[in-house]
């Protein structure tokens, strides 16, 4: 049953720390929050990456959390938290980190997932769980503490205002004159990641076949920057390799840019789906209809019901929804020719998803 409130709340506090691509979806549900309660005042406690881009929202306060930093930052929030006082919290994320930060917040009502979901002790730091539900989008689940709170229209809306040099940075990249795709090619979990000569085998085709200008794109870590050379060295065609070059913002319009982009589970996929960008997404190792990019679905290339009968015997649909199948040799199963198919619909097509950001600060 949805939580009735006395009266609309004036202080909501949001718990969500990492990942990247999971503050993308917690985004929404607070502009949603915000369109039904506009006077109410919104914290989003955040992990410190996640706010380089995110703290761009100026009508969001935000309380960033280094984890790097160990007990010391837990004395720090609970400092910064002692006088606070909050209407209600919504505890977004199942980490037993997360938890204990929840005991720091000071909220008559704490709403966290329901028993089946609340993984890692989650249930024992809430007074209230959202309703059960199963095999959904991780997106349609955030969206599941606005509908326990009576909240049921959906404003799936991003606009991250980016700098004027965000936008610069994007347009000395990629002009107007022929179509872009971005490959960003690595996840921060190593299984998930391709084979680099099957990305230099698209790029390829995307050059040949249709005319693509192909940039790189990625961060600054030895992995992605050994990958950004190795693609280039395999294709033989001209890339643009921005690999470790760009900030946040300047990547995210980068991505606004951009006509597709190519990418495994990992953040770019969701940023790219935050700014209409349609993604080819890579899936094996995870469910593209738990975390696929969200208005992409589509287009991703599903290996995820082959992995889970070739790595643990068993069809998808018999795993439990959050299984990842992070197993040696698993992203072996998305050929090159599978990439090229979806990459050959999508020109026939040429659709574009409607624009959700790219606004200007100034």
């Amino acid at each position: 049953m949805p939580l009735k409130l006395s009266s609309p709340p004036s202080r909501i506090c949001v718990l969500r720390l990492s990942a990247l691509g999971d503050a993308c979806h917690v985004l929404p549900v607070i502009r949603t929050l915000q369109h039904q309660w506009p006077e109410a005042k919104i914290t989003w406690i955040i992990g410190k990456n996640e706010a380089r881009l995110m703290s761009l929202v100026s009508d969001v306060e935000f309380i960033t959390f280094d984890k790097r930093h160990g007990v010391r930052e837990y004395f720090r929030l609970r400092k910064l938290l002692k006088s606070r006082r909050f209407d209600l919290l919504l505890h977004m994320q199942l980490a037993i980190r997360a938890s204990l930060l929840s005991s720091l917040v000071r909220a008559p009502i704490k709403v966290g997932f329901d028993r089946e979901r609340a993984r890692e002790l989650q249930w024992l730091f809430t007074t209230h769980r959202i309703a059960p539900r199963a095999r959904e989008h991780v997106l349609d689940s955030f969206y599941g503490f606005a509908e326990f709170l009576g909240v049921h229209d959906r404003i799936m809306r991003w606009d991250i205002p980016l700098p004027n040099e965000a936008h610069a940075y994007a347009a000395r990249i990629i002009d107007d004159s022929r179509p872009t795709l971005v490959v960003s090619p690595c996840s921060s979990h190593e299984r998930r990641n391709w084979r680099v000569e099957r990305y230099a085998a698209v790029i390829e085709h995307a050059v040949r076949g249709h005319g693509l200008r192909v940039v790189l794109c990625g961060g600054p870590s030895a992995t992605e920057k050994a990958y950004g050379r190795a693609i280039e060295r395999l294709a033989s065609v001209p890339v643009i390799n921005q690999i470790g070059k760009d900030t946040l913002p300047e990547f995210l319009a980068l991505l606004a840019k951009a006509n597709i982009v190519i990418s495994p589970d990992a953040g770019p996929a969701h940023l790219a789906n935050s700014v209409g960008t349609p993604v080819i997404g890579l899936y094996a190792a995870t469910n593209p209809e738990r975390s696929g990019p969200y208005f992409s679905r589509q287009w991703c290339v599903n290996k995820y019901d082959e992995a889970a009968r070739r790595f643990l015997g068993r069809p998808a649909e018999e795993l439990a929804w959050h299984t990842k199948i992070e197993r040696k040799g698993v992203m072996d199963l998305i050929t090159s020719q599978d990439v090229n198919r979806k990459l050959d619909e999508f020109m026939r097509k040429r659709t574009r998803l409607p624009r959700r950001t790219a606004s200007v600060r100034g």
